[in-house]
C-alpha cells in the first residue's frame, strides 16, 4: 500500500468540526484522484488537467456539497482552479487545517 492509509483521522476531525458532513463515494483507498497531483498543476497542460478532474468534480456534485475539505495542496489548487469549468463556482475549497482554524475562532 502506498502511504500509510490515514483515512479515519481526518474523518474524526471533520466529526469534531461539522455537524453534518458527507463523505465522497468511493472513498478511502478507492478514492478518485482530482487530476492535479504529480505536478500536473505546473505542467501547462491545462486542458488535460481540467479533463482529468472531471470524475472528482462529478463525485463532488453528487453530494450537493457547498464546501469540500481537502488535506492536500494539489487537490486544493486543482479543485479551486477547475470548479468554474464545471459550473460549480459556488463551491468552497478548504484545507482540513483551515476548517479546524475556523472552528477554533467560533
Amino acid at each position: 500500500m502506498f502511504g500509510h492509509g490515514f483515512y479515519e483521522e481526518p474523518r474524526w476531525i471533520l466529526d469534531q468540526c461539522m455537524k453534518n458532513w458527507v463523505d465522497l463515494y468511493p472513498n478511502r483507498e478507492n478514492q478518485i484522484c482530482c487530476g492535479g497531483g504529480g505536478g500536473t498543476l505546473t505542467t501547462g497542460y491545462n486542458k488535460e488537467r481540467i479533463f482529468y478532474g472531471r470524475k472528482k468534480m462529478e463525485q463532488i456534485r453528487e453530494t450537493r456539497a457547498e464546501m469540500v475539505v481537502v488535506p492536500c495542496h494539489s487537490c486544493h489548487g486543482q479543485l479551486s482552479s477547475i470548479k468554474a469549468e464545471y459550473g460549480m463556482e459556488h463551491l468552497q475549497v478548504k484545507y482540513l487545517w483551515e476548517l479546524v482554524a475556523d472552528c477554533l475562532v467560533i
